[in-house]
């Protein structure tokens, strides 16, 4: 497998990371995986909410750090959870094997881009505010981000031009 071939997309829930996928990888002539799809198939088509429900949020982080430490590929845009970062040993996977792109956007923008965070499987501690959640996860995403590309005011398809451009100039990826 080609080593760090992959290009990582991380970020908040709603920050564009399967809509921005689907394009880098048109773009980048690369395939495309949303670990989301990963984690329901692993959990016999069972949607994240209702992991989320039944199970607990601590069960849906596990089965999500399980997915992508099973994750073995080479030349593909990889849309995570937005909770990937609560697993060290997951992220490190990834790094390894691709580049860490933030796909940062502010809480306002989250709000505006998403209607109901309460049924969107949102892997957060029940009595945790979405605020909350927006300044623990900030600093986990930030930690692990290798290009950090600001979201805000940009259509997916300027987001995707913007993260290409980022990966060249830095020359993190070899497109």
């Amino acid at each position: 497998m080609d080593s760090r071939s992959n290009i990582v997309l991380i970020g908040m829930p709603g920050s564009g990371k399967s809509s921005v996928g689907r394009l880098l990888a048109r773009d980048a002539s690369l395939s495309f995986i949303d670990t989301d799809d990963l984690i329901s198939a692993a959990a016999r088509g069972r949607s994240l909410q209702d992991i989320v429900d039944r199970d607990g949020y601590l069960a849906l982080r596990r089965l999500e750090e399980q997915v992508l430490l099973e994750l073995h590929c080479a030349k593909h845009v990889i849309a995570t959870g937005g909770s990937a970062v609560y697993s060290p040993a997951a992220m490190d996977h990834l790094r390894r094997h691709g580049v860490l792109v933030l796909l940062e956007v502010d809480l306002a923008s989250l709000r505006a881009r998403v209607a109901d965070f309460d049924t969107r499987g949102l892997v957060k501690r029940p009595e945790q505010t979405l605020e909350e959640l927006f300044a623990e996860r900030a600093e986990l995403y930030l930690k692990y981000a290798e290009l950090r590309i600001d979201c805000r005011q940009r259509s997916p398809q300027e987001v995707c031009s913007a993260v290409l451009a980022g990966l060249r100039a830095v020359k993190l990826f070899g497109r």
